[in-house]
């Protein structure tokens, strides 16, 4: 299981590089081209705009692994051992039911823009909302694969626990 998990994080490590290598050298391709030429590619900006919005929902469950998003672990970490436990339990069933509700609006979202189309690639706007259910679906998993461990530890990070 654990060598399944490592390969998921690492294809969507890879995915995130990748998307971000293509769309720099697309950007840097259109500002040389820009000054160069004196000329832009027309689709340049719109298609590093919806790459930003895809890269974002793309990311979110790495940063929800390693901890990137906000928390608050005052209470938490105040409570003795057992409730801790119970504390992170609830944390875990509420993130889960906000992270489904919101696969649904998403879904529910990107099917009301289906008629929408993109300015300058004219392709339907339903592909570039699709992120929205893509990435919390993506959170969806890489919490439950993460749960176990934040269930016994809560968030652990790195400098933290060489210090402890």
């Amino acid at each position: 299981m654990r060598r399944l998990e490592n390969a998921f994080v690492t294809l969507n490590g890879t995915v995130l590089v990748l998307g971000l290598m293509a769309m720099s050298v697309m950007l840097g391709w259109n500002v040389l081209g820009r000054y160069l030429t004196g000329n832009s590619l027309s689709w340049a900006d719109e298609v590093a705009r919806y790459s930003m919005i895809w890269l974002t929902f793309l990311g979110s469950g790495l940063a929800l692994r390693e901890g990137a998003h906000a928390a608050i672990t005052n209470a938490q970490d105040a409570l003795p051992g057992p409730w801790q436990r119970a504390m992170r339990a609830l944390i875990l069933l509420v993130l889960l039911g906000f992270f489904a509700f919101m696969v649904w609006v998403g879904i529910d979202y990107m099917n009301r823009m289906a008629v929408q189309r993109s300015a300058a690639l004219r392709i339907p706007m339903k592909w570039i909302y699709a992120a929205m259910p893509v990435g919390f679906l993506l959170m969806i998993v890489h919490l439950a694969l993460m749960a176990p461990r934040y269930l016994r530890a809560g968030l652990q990070h790195p400098e933290e626990s060489a210090l402890g």
